[in-house]
C-alpha cells in the first residue's frame, strides 16, 4: 500500500508589485486578498503558511490567525521564497504546494487535482492546465501572456510556450480551437521537497531565458512535471481593475 503523502501549502506574498502595490492587503468582500487565499487553501490542506518579505503582510496574517513566516526580500521567484519558507518549518513534508497569493478563488478541485499528480511516484513537480474553449476565441489562444502546454500520453508536460502549441499545419487558424484541444497553463506548482531543493539551485536555462518561463528550466534538467486538468476558471488579481472584477465575481458566487 502506497504511503500517505504529507503536504504543506506555501503562499508567497510580496507587498511590492509593479502593477498593484500592496495587493495581498487589498480588501475583497471585507477581507484582505491574502486571507481569502489562506482560508481557501486551509479548507483542503491543514498545513499552510504565508511566506512574505513585508511586516505589514506578516502582521495582517497574524491578525486573522494565519501562520506566516518572514523571508528574504531578495528572492527572484516565488519558488525560491517557497524553499526558504519550507526550510524554516522545522519539519519535513513530502510535497510542497506553491499557491499564488493573488488567487482568492482557488478551488478545492484544483488543489486536489495537483495533489493527485503525486500518486505517480515518477512525478517530481506538478502543475495545472485548463483546456481552451472555442468561445475563448483565437485572440485568447494567441495571447503570449497565457502560456500553453503540450502533454504526453501520461499527462506529463512535454513543453510550455508563449506561442500556440501544437501548430496545426494545413488547418486555417480560425478552425484551430475546433480541431484540437489546447491547454492553458494555470500557474500553480507543487514539488516533492527534494525536487524543490534541487530546482532552486539550478542556473537559468537556455529555453527559460528564451521564453521567460521558469518551468522550462525544470524540463531541460530532466524533471518530470505531472499535469492536473481543471475546468475551473481562475480569477487572479494583477491590477486594481482585476480586484473590481473579483468583487463582482464574489457577489455573483456568494
Amino acid at each position: 500500500m502506497a504511503k500517505e503523502l504529507k503536504f504543506i501549502a506555501i503562499i508567497p506574498a510580496r507587498y511590492a508589485s509593479t502593477r498593484f502595490p500592496g495587493k495581498p492587503l487589498a480588501q475583497l468582500g471585507g477581507k484582505p486578498v491574502i486571507q481569502r487565499v489562506y482560508e481557501r487553501v486551509t479548507s483542503v490542506i491543514s498545513n499552510a503558511v504565508v511566506a512574505t518579505d513585508d511586516e505589514r503582510i506578516f502582521s495582517a496574517v497574524e491578525s486573522f490567525g494565519g501562520k506566516v513566516v518572514m523571508t528574504s526580500e531578495n528572492h527572484k521567484s516565488g519558488t525560491d521564497r517557497c524553499w526558504e519558507a519550507y526550510q524554516k518549518q522545522g519539519e519535513e513534508y513530502d510535497v510542497v504546494i506553491n499557491v499564488q497569493g493573488d488567487e482568492p478563488f482557488i478551488a478545492e478541485s484544483q488543489l486536489r487535482a495537483i495533489m493527485a499528480c503525486f500518486e505517480d511516484e515518477a512525478t517530481d513537480i506538478a502543475t495545472l492546465v485548463k483546456p481552451f474553449e472555442e468561445k475563448d476565441g483565437l485572440a485568447a489562444l494567441k495571447n503570449p501572456n497565457s502560456p500553453k502546454v503540450v502533454l504526453d500520453s501520461e499527462s506529463r508536460a512535454i513543453y510550455f510556450s508563449r506561442s500556440v502549441i501544437p501548430y496545426l499545419r494545413g488547418v486555417a487558424e480560425e478552425e484551430w480551437l475546433a480541431k484540437q484541444t489546447f491547454y492553458k497553463h494555470i500557474g500553480m506548482y507543487a514539488f516533492r521537497s527534494k525536487a524543490l531543493s534541487e530546482v532552486t539551485a539550478l542556473p537559468q536555462s537556455t529555453l527559460e531565458l528564451a521564453e521567460s518561463l521558469e518551468q522550462l528550466r525544470w524540463l531541460e534538467n530532466g524533471y518530470k512535471i505531472g499535469v492536473g486538468i481543471t475546468n475551473v476558471e481562475t480569477v487572479g488579481i494583477d491590477t486594481p481593475e482585476d480586484l473590481e472584477r473579483a468583487e463582482e465575481f464574489l457577489i455573483q458566487n456568494s
